[in-house]
């Protein structure tokens, strides 16, 4: 390098050639990550929507839709809901109506739409010594108590575990359970492995039931009960509360999973020929 360049601080041309060319590189690279991060939406879920390859079935139809990604973060519904008041996910797609109510109330989601539905079941050991097999929910409980059976409670803030202590404070007392109640602080999944492995009963809905492979003994032994309904709803997280939100595409998918389209696609989602979800969106 000469005194002159030295001086009056110009690089040599071919060394400005390349600085040029790295910022441009760096530009382009911030405007293609721009673009790509536009291009996807975060997702709350249930570990249910997600382990029984619901999603996997699902959301590959609405890119082809959209374009949008969706970045799934599979959760208990409680958990869900947290990300969502947290602002770290632009929609919820879940299932405990009582809890997504107050979600919306709160201000903290725009508006709950119901999307699918199917059922919780009691599965346990297909021996049944607790005697709990029929439809009646509330006696199976009961029963269950009452024989101090082994029970795993997924123990999450799920909307599973919402629905099994709402069934288990109509059967019983608090502290009256059984010696054999256990929480695992697990996903469905999980918990039915504990279950399989142990020879114990737990309540599962229905579609990770039918996805489950690791059944080992265990059979469904309570189904049929109208309070076993388990409805799930989706909702975008409030823009007003969280302005990083990405608010409208979380809005396309919300249009998209209610239309006539998007419930065509849960309908036709099945496992050795029975149907999982059964939308209802329209109702």
């Amino acid at each position: 390098m000469n005194s002159l360049t030295q001086v009056r601080g110009f690089a040599p041309p071919l060394r400005a050639a390349k600085a040029l060319f790295s910022v441009a590189i760096c530009i382009a690279g911030g405007v293609f990550a721009g673009v790509a991060s536009a291009q996807s939406i975060v997702m709350a879920s249930t570990t249910s929507t997600e382990q029984s390859g619901l999603f996997g079935h699902l959301l590959p139809e609405f890119k082809k839709a959209s374009g949008l990604d969706v970045k799934v973060v599979a959760l208990g519904t409680g958990q869900a809901l947290d990300m969502g008041r947290r602002g770290d996910a632009d929609v919820l797609f879940v299932h405990d109506q009582t809890a997504e109510e107050k979600f919306i109330a709160d201000g903290f989601g725009v508006k709950r739409l119901p999307v699918m539905y199917n059922d919780f079941v009691v599965v346990g050991p297909a021996a049944d010594p607790a005697k709990v097999k029929g439809k009646d929910i509330v006696q199976a409980l009961k029963n269950l108590a009452a024989a101090n059976a082994a029970f795993v409670s997924r123990g999450d803030k799920s909307g599973t575990h919402a629905a099994e202590l709402r069934f288990w404070k109509t059967a019983v007392a608090e502290a009256s359970k059984g010696s054999g109640y256990k929480e695992c602080g697990c996903g469905m999944g999980a918990a039915l492995n504990i279950a399989a492995s142990s020879g114990a009963y737990a309540l599962t809905d229905r579609g990770t039931w039918l996805s489950f492979k690791n059944r080992g003994d265990l059979a469904v032994l309570v189904e049929g009960d109208t309070k076993l309904f388990n409805q799930y709803g989706v909702m975008v997280v409030n823009p007003a509360k969280h302005p990083h939100a990405k608010a409208a595409d979380a809005q396309k998918f919300v249009d998209w999973v209610v239309s006539s389209t998007g419930q065509a696609v849960i309908a036709s989602y099945k496992i050795g020929g029975e149907q999982l979800f059964f939308p209802n969106a329209a109702k």
